[in-house]
């Protein structure tokens, strides 16, 4: 049986067949995503203003709803009331959800970290137990991990369980802090230390003697989604609800972090577009001296800047979703537990909530720019974006950490690295220069990490340039991502808008490359001469580029400002 393997960044040779994009999609995935935006339109987005004064009936009554719809069981087997859909509509729901705001937290709590280990790692008594009534809404989960002094150090937990002298359950001693759903939570999945030391995972009855639901924090944003502590004492958690095995419960809670970063990217991705639609009608609306706001070349550029970074996280999260549901199919088809291969998209994961996050905050920040003054107002709904946008680069561990994984993933496989690797099609003419600068980013990957593991043994403590690494393997991935779709559009001259596809494409290359290029001054690792000539190949590789982006950026902005959005470039 040959071994599956997902690392993105080892593969010598590509095949664009291998690759998933948006153009994609199925039949079955329009119809997924128009029942998901039509659930969001017409039963969430008007109630959203209760939610936001946390009238958490409405959120419950919405969950149920989505019940009805099919939307809680994407990734739960059929024989527990799911739909068992492929990993591409996973992310297509979450994509949509994305854009409620303070609901998408609630959303996601529930299909993801608040069932997923059940579905994963739960008994068949245990699904049988809890899965279908998560499916319909009935029961709604939550995740409860961190604590006062354990956050991105989640193995620090200092909550307790202790086996009763009868065998029978566990008591459970601790505090927990920053609870999703914890309000009006059925069940948790939490995390306590077995006999203080082993890490382990239990399915938690709220309504169990002992536990006690501290008041809701007053957060900057999320302001419509439950977030408190949850306190146990002595609380008695029968052994069979015990989660996987004792002892194990990191397992558990690193591969349920992944799977929660893929869907954060995802939700990321819907906010964005929104962030866009909303700024957008703005400045076609707003006029000053006497026109609209959206034939301002600066506000133009702005629309440009934004619509690049969506197409590239668009590209990345589904040419990801693509791999993740090869994986998925690999192990139905060899009768693998899906949970064995979910570490080997941990670089993934990282690299896309990482970049989603990040890119999401500079598009929201920038739609509320173009609101003016409008948009530092709270009856405008980008002023709650931009609040509400801030907590992705947290949760599901930092963006700090996250760029630790990336980094020393790579480095402890560095000798598996290709500087160059090819697509079995070969790159087209009209793309040629673009994947020969993402050739030299390789390269000069290649050599960074050569420099960075001779230089110290204790490399995992310079955390700078550590840092750096990962942003430079962030941009690979994603340029590469979008030279994939792109690839894959030429190859299907059908497809519509891939002139425009084409220039994002460009756009966000050269860009990319040029800032993270320009940053390896700092690190005196990299001032190796053979490193200092491919960073001069390179700078020169950008400055030689013939491209006039000013007026392709034009050109992208009229495209969006036409069609009022993001469907200008491309639609669902």
């Amino acid at each position: 049986m040959e071994q599956f393997s997902s690392n993105p960044f080892l593969k010598k040779v590509i095949s664009l067949d291998d690759i998933f994009t948006p153009e994609n999609f199925t039949e079955e995935h329009r119809m997924i995503a128009s029942t998901a935006s039509a659930y969001v339109e017409q039963e969430v987005l008007p109630v959203l203003p209760e939610i936001e004064k946390q009238q958490f009936d409405q959120s419950i009554e919405l969950l149920r709803k989505a019940g009805e719809l099919g939307l809680l069981g994407s990734d739960v087997p059929e024989e527990y009331g799911g739909l068992d859909l492929d990993k591409i509509s996973s992310v297509i729901i979450m994509e949509e959800i994305g854009k409620t705001r303070s609901f998408s937290i609630t959303f996601g709590g529930q299909i993801g970290i608040g069932s997923l280990p059940i579905v994963y790692y739960g008994t068949d008594e245990q699904k049988e137990k809890y899965l279908p009534y998560v499916v319909s809404g009935e029961k709604i989960g939550a995740y409860a991990l961190t604590e006062p002094s354990a956050g991105t150090d989640a193995l620090s937990i200092k909550t307790t369980a202790r086996l009763s002298d009868d065998g029978k359950y566990y008591l459970i001693n601790g505090e927990k802090q920053f609870i999703t759903n914890a309000s009006f939570a059925d069940f948790f999945i939490l995390y306590a230390k077995v006999d203080g030391e082993k890490f382990t995972a239990f399915i938690v009855d709220k309504n169990s003697e002992g536990i006690t639901i501290g008041p809701e924090e007053k957060k900057m944003g999320l302001k419509g989604s439950s977030t408190t502590p949850v306190i146990l004492e002595d609380v008695k958690v029968p052994v069979e609800n015990v989660l996987g095995e004792i002892g194990r419960g990191h397992l558990i809670a690193f591969n349920i972090l992944n799977n929660g970063r893929h869907k954060i990217s995802a939700a990321s991705l819907g906010m964005a577009k929104r962030a866009l639609e909303l700024a957008v009608q703005h400045v076609t609306e707003r006029k000053q001296f006497n026109r609209p706001l959206s034939q301002f070349p600066l506000i133009q550029e702005k629309i440009a800047d934004i619509a690049a970074k969506i197409f590239t996280i668009e590209s990345m999260v589904y040419r990801s979703a693509g791999e993740l549901d090869r994986g998925y199919q690999y192990c139905k088809e060899n009768n693998i537990p899906y949970r064995d291969i979910l570490k080997q998209f941990a670089v993934e994961a990282s690299i896309n909530k990482v970049f989603a996050s990040e890119a999401l905050d500079i598009i929201v920040d920038e739609a509320l720019q173009m609101h003016g003054g409008y948009g530092y107002i709270s009856e405008y709904e980008v002023e709650h974006l931009y609040r509400d946008s801030r907590i992705n680069r947290i949760f599901e561990g930092t963006n700090e950490i996250n760029r630790m994984i990336i980094a020393q993933t790579l480095l402890q496989s560095k000798a598996e690295w290709p500087d160059f690797r090819k697509l079995d099609e070969g790159p087209s003419e009209e793309m040629a220069q673009e994947w020969e600068l993402l050739s030299n980013l390789r390269r000069l990957a290649g050599q960074a990490m050569e420099m960075i593991l001779q230089s110290s043994e204790n490399y995992k403590e310079e955390q700078e340039i550590l840092a750096w690494l990962a942003n430079l393997a962030i941009s690979i991935y994603a340029i590469e991502s979008n030279l994939f779709r792109v690839e894959k559009l030429l190859a299907n001259k059908a497809q519509k808008k891939i002139k425009e596809k084409k220039l994002l494409a460009k756009i966000f290359a050269y860009e990319a490359s040029s800032k993270i290029v320009s940053e390896m001054f700092k690190f005196s690792v990299l001032h190796d001469e053979q490193i200092k000539q491919q960073q001069e190949k390179l700078f020169k590789m950008i400055q030689s580029s013939n491209n006039d982006f000013v007026h392709d950026k034009r050109l992208i902005a009229s495209v969006v400002i036409t069609a009022g959005n993001y469907s200008g470039i491309h639609k669902l």
